[in-house]
């Protein structure tokens, strides 16, 4: 089974991956609101597609985006990113952003379909006629799921001081602090050892 994840990249163009732990917040790495708006990625409807091809959503979308429904990206996926920020810190939910989410959900989402292979048998596939916002209902609908579910009170923000990534904790103790150990974990287990050792606190990676 492979394992879920966006492949991200640190300003130094390392890769590592990046479990969200729901689709709605693997949306949130493409950009965000106020100061986050420096990290757009969503730049050409072409991009959106894009980030819906490497998301976990099944493979095999054959998705069509306007420039209307890039727009309406950025504004759910800020909403998201407000909205997730204020959970993982205990603050209420605003209601603008709420309504941004209900009135995205209430609309039709992205099908599914059985198709027969020969020598395969059933297989899932994506129904015709997908669209950006068909896709935009998706994770909408995943989002309302998520507030309203039994990790709403597992969403958090990496525990890096200069990581502002956020996901949700699906692990079984609940004890997940970083976007990726590989990333932000290593970095400040590697910063803690420096100061145990007296040698001062380790650069920050990125």
């Amino acid at each position: 089974m492979e394992t879920p994840g966006l492949v991200l990249r640190t300003p130094q163009g390392r890769p590592y991956l990046f479990d969200a732990g729901t689709l709605c917040l693997e949306l949130l790495p493409t950009g965000g609101p106020g100061p986050l708006a420096r990290y757009e990625m969503l730049h050409t409807p072409a991009d959106l597609a894009l980030w819906a091809e490497r998301s976990r959503l099944p493979a095999g979308l054959d998705l069509t985006v306007s420039g209307g429904e890039l727009s309406d990206a950025r504004a759910l996926r800020d909403a998201l990113h407000r909205l997730a920020a204020d959970r993982a810190h205990g603050r209420a939910l605003a209601a603008a952003d709420l309504d941004v989410v209900n009135e995205r959900a209430a609309r039709e989402p992205l099908a599914a379909r059985v198709d027969v292979v020969v020598g395969t048998g059933a297989v899932r596939a994506w129904a015709p006629g997908a669209t950006g916002g068909r896709l935009l209902s998706t994770v909408a609908r995943d989002a309302v799921d998520l507030f309203t579910g039994p990790y709403a009170h597992r969403i958090r923000e990496c525990g890096s001081h200069d990581c502002y990534l956020l996901f949700v904790d699906t692990s079984r103790p609940g004890r997940r602090r970083w976007c990726a150990m590989e990333r932000c974990g290593n970095r400040n287990k590697a910063r803690a050892h420096r100061v145990r050792r007296g040698e001062g606190v380790a650069p920050a990676d990125g």
